[in-house]
């Protein structure tokens, strides 16, 4: 199955106030979204409830919240965004909001069962991400999977008085490694 591996499983993202709600909890969370969000800011309620019905409500992107499997406790999200049907591609976001689950492969294998279902049943050719320059552990995770780097925003990115790069990687359904 495509949604469920050894330790997580990816449910269908919705807009009922217990996913928006740990979502905003995530999304407020200067930790957890310094890697993720060019704009580190405060997110009031509503606006967390806007982000996520454009991704629920849209018909191109599919969103997931990553729950462990034990507990059924959500950890993150993973989204395909931006879905291109016709020439068959998407843009990939992943986010391990719960600070407890980080450096533990709970990212990886979340990601992994995205990519299969983006692979082999969304039938898409290719997959692309953004990443910060300074997400060292992210880049690394995203190459053993087989992404690339396809080309940089040079000083795109100004956080913690240092400009830094935002590095676009590209992952094409023959390159895939599972």
């Amino acid at each position: 199955m495509f949604f469920c591996g050894e330790r997580i499983r990816l449910r269908k993202m919705s807009s009922t106030d217990y996913d928006v709600s740990i979502y905003h909890k995530w999304r407020n969370d200067i930790e957890v979204m310094q890697y993720t969000n060019p704009s580190l800011d405060v997110f009031t309620y509503a606006d967390t409830e806007n982000f996520v019905k454009s991704i629920t409500e849209s018909h191109n992107s599919k969103g997931y919240m990553i729950e462990e499997v034990t507990t059924e406790k959500p950890i993150g999200i993973t989204s395909l965004i931006n879905i291109d049907f016709g020439n068959r591609n998407a843009e990939c976001i992943i986010d391990i909001g719960d600070k407890d689950y980080w450096n533990k492969g709970f990212g990886r294998e979340a990601f992994s069962l995205l990519l299969d279902f983006a692979f082999n049943e969304l039938n898409l050719h290719k997959v692309y991400l953004r990443v910060f320059s300074f997400n060292e552990r992210a880049v690394r995770l995203y190459q053993k999977l087989g992404f690339h780097e396809e080309g940089k925003l040079k000083e795109q990115l100004y956080r913690d008085r240092v400009w830094h790069d935002v590095v676009f990687m590209g992952l094409l359904k023959r390159n895939y490694k599972k």
